[in-house]
């Protein structure tokens, strides 16, 4: 990973390990996504970059009749925080009403990276949750409110 990826302080808890295991985690998920894709056909789609990086996301989902998500897959590229960022959140959004996946916010990603994130890494985490959001609510523009 390259070193301008990812900039962490030491945990609060002085847990090394946690935080080590935690950056596996992220290595892992953007070496071998398990969620990369495009689903076709799909009944949501957004996509969104973030301009300061140049990283871009894509997320489809498919719904059921209820409203609950029964498929997900990302596209894109970018840095390994942004890529695993993506991977874990569209995982975790299978299953879950749609509804209930509009109250998503920036803490639910962070607790799922684990590691403190400086300003410029915390765009990256946080496009997927944005793009996922403004898809989900049906917007023809994404702001970086929906993920506050």
């Amino acid at each position: 990973m390259p070193s301008n990826c990812t900039r962490t302080t030491r945990p609060p808890n002085g847990n090394i390990i946690m935080d080590d295991l935690y950056r596996e985690v992220i290595i892992e998920h953007y070496k071998n996504p398990g969620y990369r894709g495009h689903l076709d056909p799909h009944d949501i789609q957004f996509e969104d970059s973030n301009p300061l990086c140049g990283d871009h996301i894509e997320i489809t989902l498919r719904t059921d009749e209820s409203g609950k998500i029964t498929d997900a897959r990302f596209n894109g590229h970018g840095c390994a925080i942004s890529q695993a960022s993506a991977d874990l959140l569209v995982e975790s959004v299978i299953g879950k009403p749609v509804e209930e996946v509009k109250q998503l916010n920036k803490e639910y990603i962070l607790d799922m990276l684990g590691i403190d994130l400086g300003p410029v890494r915390l765009k990256c985490a946080l496009l997927s949750l944005k793009v996922l959001k403004a898809g989900v609510y049906g917007l023809g523009e994404a702001s970086d409110s929906l993920v506050e």
